[in-house]
């Protein structure tokens, strides 16, 4: 995994505890406090994706996500300047597997807008 770059105050590794941690709070730090969110997949497609503002409304996703009966895997992650790109999937007990990836620009070390694009099995 890659670590933040020269002048980045982006923390990767906690980005991965997060993840794999499915820790709601360390991740919601990861964000600035203006930030935007947007979801990208099957339900929310491009035309209509799902948009959430703040960390208060973001932090309702996380809970929701971070809350499934599944495991996470931070795949890849490369910070450079004001920008990070990651892939996470992940896996439920079943074996139905979710695939993301996500694009963010940040400012003092924090993510100010993401879009995330995500599929599943069916």
């Amino acid at each position: 995994m890659g670590t933040a770059a020269a002048g980045s105050a982006f923390d990767a590794d906690a980005l991965r505890r997060a993840v794999e941690g499915r820790d709601t709070r360390t991740m919601l730090e990861l964000y600035a406090d203006d930030a935007e969110y947007r979801m990208i997949d099957r339900n929310t497609q491009p035309s209509h994706p799902m948009v959430r503002h703040g960390r208060d409304e973001i932090r309702g996703v996380l809970e929701d996500v971070f809350s499934r009966d599944m495991t996470h895997k931070l795949e890849e992650c490369v910070v450079q300047g004001d920008h990070i790109a990651y892939v996470e999937s992940c896996e439920y007990p079943d074996g139905t597997r979710v695939f993301a990836s996500s694009m963010a620009t940040l400012r003092d070390g924090r993510i100010t807008e993401q879009t995330t694009v995500q599929a599943w099995d069916e």
